[in-house]
């Protein structure tokens, strides 16, 4: 029997060195045994060292990286497995990969062990503020379940890298000054602060977001076990508010609803109660805007405020088209009000076009969205509403008979043309739909307000400017063919 000895429990080196050398002189698994601490026999404490044995080979990447992360495994044998999978690679290359082996399956076990230690002490360690000679630090006693600790205090330096910190455990200490992340011997729970005064906010945070509704108690004691609740300060809390729990529950499905936001009650139009506006063939734009009101053509209807029709002249060479109602839109009963309007009226202002001139409209007739808290948060209207209100912009077209149209983004390229256009492969051109109307893309001003990179915002707001002069040269052209 063959006894390496490695210098300590993550000695990965020391032992990459002897099973290499073990494997080369071929002794089996059964013969070797490897152990952890300093002996009078050097790396092999029977039979004296191994002589030197030339040559060499190759391991998968696989088993290296299941090494690694195997060996910080608290398990005796944990090297011993590890060298029985490198013996056996020599005439299986391809056993990593063999799922329902026993050794593989065993190491992968363990492996997920390891990973799962390393998870929780990412989410458990709490730190306590404490006073050395250079001022303030951060100290935080933990028990992982696995030698983790080497392995995972880079997450805490990139983490708190502003911060003096330390993080004791039995199995060592990992110490961050700012610039350098060191690692010192074993540690006792008496070297950490017991408590500070940051402690009572936590407690208080954790409290004010327990939600008793949501409570399960296996799932809560599966990701936060019970063997890490001496070490947080929030532990204390749980059997109290897990015991009150059922009676906040029913506290709150008893309680009465909240009443609407008045905002929206102020301003919330009429409903016309005709169903019939569905097949409304108008006769004016006042008849189509009554229409909208009652429309059920789509279910959008019933989360909106109000239908919003178009605003301009009853007479405009220029329509331009947006693809639904906004917020603001939608309480203020007209298009283009909100940011992304006021972006518009500044783009029409330099490429020469006056709004009063225009009928600005949208492809969709009522804000589509979905609530978070007080706000309503846009979502784009599918294929199938967009679809069901172009009846309403049909018809809003034959009223107004433009020279032009200028459709802003996909959703009125759809509704204006009948297909979804490439918006940036087809802008800045002038198309021709089979029914004879002219068709002019661009991006939606909305689009503007989204980007995040300033450099990009003003090139694309440039392209804009560029697609609007184009739609005002083609006006005046049409202008002079009349002339």
């Amino acid at each position: 029997m063959r006894t390496a000895v490695l210098a300590d429990p993550l000695d990965f080196d020391g032992w990459r060195e002897a099973a290499r050398r073990l494997r080369l002189a071929g002794v089996e698994p059964s013969r070797v045994k490897f152990a952890v601490g300093a002996t009078a026999g050097g790396l092999f404490d029977e039979g004296g060292a191994l002589p030197e044995v030339e040559g060499a080979f190759t391991a998968p990447r696989a088993f290296l990286e299941t090494a690694a992360q195997l060996i910080q495994h608290r398990s005796e044998d944990r090297f011993d497995l590890m060298y029985r999978l490198l013996w056996r690679l020599k005439d299986q290359p391809n056993l990593m990969a063999v799922l329902s082996d026993r050794d593989v399956a065993e190491a992968a076990d363990r492996v997920k062990a390891v990973r799962r230690a390393a998870h929780k002490m990412k989410a458990f360690v709490r730190f306590r503020q404490a006073q050395d000679e250079a001022g303030e630090r951060w100290v935080a006693w933990f028990e992982p379940a696995h030698r983790v600790l080497q392995a995972t205090a880079p997450f805490f330096a990139r983490r708190f890298s502003a911060m003096r910190w330390s993080i004791l455990t039995p199995d060592g200490a990992a110490h961050w000054a700012g610039a350098l992340l060191t690692f010192g011997p074993p540690a006792d729970q008496s070297q950490a602060p017991a408590e500070d005064a940051v402690e009572d906010f936590w407690r208080t945070y954790y409290a004010s977001t327990f939600n008793p509704a949501r409570l399960r108690p296996q799932a809560m004691r599966s990701e936060m076990p019970k063997r890490y609740w001496k070490n947080l300060p929030e532990a204390a809390l749980i059997p109290e508010l897990t015991a009150a729990a059922s009676v906040r529950t029913e506290a709150m499905v008893n309680q009465p609803a909240p009443t609407p936001n008045d905002r929206f009650q102020r301003v919330r139009a009429p409903v016309v109660d005709r169903a019939a506006t569905d097949d409304l063939v108008p006769d004016s734009l006042d008849e189509l805007a009554r229409g909208v009101q009652g429309c059920r053509r789509c279910p959008l209807w019933r989360d909106a405020t109000q239908g919003v029709c178009g605003e301009g002249p009853k007479r405009a060479a220029l329509m331009v088209v947006g693809e639904q109602p906004g917020d603001q839109e939608d309480l203020a009963g007209r298009p283009f009000v909100g940011p992304a309007g006021r972006l518009l009226d500044a783009a029409f202002q330099e490429a020469g076009l006056d709004r009063g001139d225009l009928c600005l409209t949208n492809a969709v007739k009522h804000f589509k969205h979905e609530p978070r808290g007080k706000r309503r948060l846009h979502k784009t209207p599918n294929a199938g509403e967009v679809q069901a209100c172009r009846w309403w912009l049909d018809h809003e077209r034959r009223l107004v008979r433009p020279e032009l149209i200028l459709a802003l983004g996909a959703t009125a390229g759809l509704a204006v043309l009948g297909r979804k256009p490439a918006v940036q492969a087809e802008r800045g051109r002038v198309l021709t739909t089979e029914g004879g109307a002219r068709v002019l893309l661009t991006v939606h001003p909305s689009y503007l307000l989204r980007l995040p990179d300033p450099a990009l915002r003003a090139e694309e707001r440039r392209r804009f400017l560029a697609d609007l002069s184009v739609a005002r040269d083609a006006l005046k052209r049409t202008d002079a063919k009349r002339a």
